[in-house]
């Protein structure tokens, strides 16, 4: 028993930090001022947090934020992380830009548990994601610059192999692509980006939708699973209606 709970606690601490001596200068810098409410806590942990995380000046994290990985976590100037965010940045890490900001109880989380090539999650700068988004990392997630997601969005880089009716789900792997969501495209409340998609640049996806194919850049993308319905032109509606090419996936 005392080999089986020595053997949980070593994989407990392999998920939380890079090693044992990071876990507890992380646990306790967060301790010490993670709780701390107020502008007196941001100002605090934006100097503070320095000890444990890669900052470019000065961000902002809001009191309740948890990380884990500390040390690999980047996070640009004037970056905000809101109340209730979790960061689990298990290698290869989460870097997010300058002026971004991260709403509250958002979860970035890589959780590349199996040695995954490609995970890792980036934000370009100028970007917002929404309240309780949550991305997961595995096959890498690439968010671009003045990127907007709304509330509840979901971006999830990892799928489940699930060919064998006489195996169970778990013992069959995964697959894991990745996800790109280039510059300035909005994502509304509650669609889902799955695995292996790309959002062109300029694109807006409709609220509750879910994107199982390329969007191209410039596009309006709806339903369930979500297709192209319109082209942004720049040209006056009826113009844009008269002309437009409506792809259906």
């Amino acid at each position: 028993m005392a080999n089986q709970g020595a053997q949980q606690l070593r994989l407990y601490l392999s998920r939380q930090a890079s090693n044992l001596w990071r876990y507890i200068l992380e646990q306790t810098i967060t301790a010490l001022f993670g709780w701390i409410p107020s502008i007196v806590g941001v100002g605090l942990r934006a100097v503070a947090y320095k000890l444990i995380l890669k900052t470019d000046g000065l961000a902002a994290i809001e009191n309740g934020v948890r990380l884990a990985f500390a040390d690999q976590i980047h996070l640009g100037r004037g970056a905000y992380l809101d109340h209730g965010v979790y960061l689990h940045a298990c290698p290869k890490g989460i870097r997010i830009g300058d002026g971004t900001l991260v709403m509250a109880n958002s979860i970035l989380h890589v959780y590349n548990f199996r040695g995954l090539p490609h995970s890792g999650i980036t934000i370009g700068r100028n970007a917002l994601i929404g309240e309780a988004n949550i991305i997961r990392g595995q096959g890498g997630v690439t968010i671009g610059d003045n990127v907007y997601t709304a509330p509840l969005v979901q971006m999830l880089a990892v799928n489940h192999v699930f060919d064998d009716p006489t195996r169970p789900v778990n013992e069959q792997g995964i697959t894991a692509e990745g996800i790109v969501v280039e510059d300035d495209a909005w994502i509304g409340a509650g669609a889902i980006i799955t695995d292996g998609v790309k959002i062109g640049k300029g694109s807006v996806i409709g609220a509750g939708a879910v994107v199982t194919h390329d969007v191209p850049p410039h596009c309006v993308a709806v339903g369930v699973p979500a297709h192209v319905v319109k082209e942004i032109t720049g040209a006056p509606c009826e113009d844009a209606l008269a002309n437009r090419r409506t792809v259906y996936y």
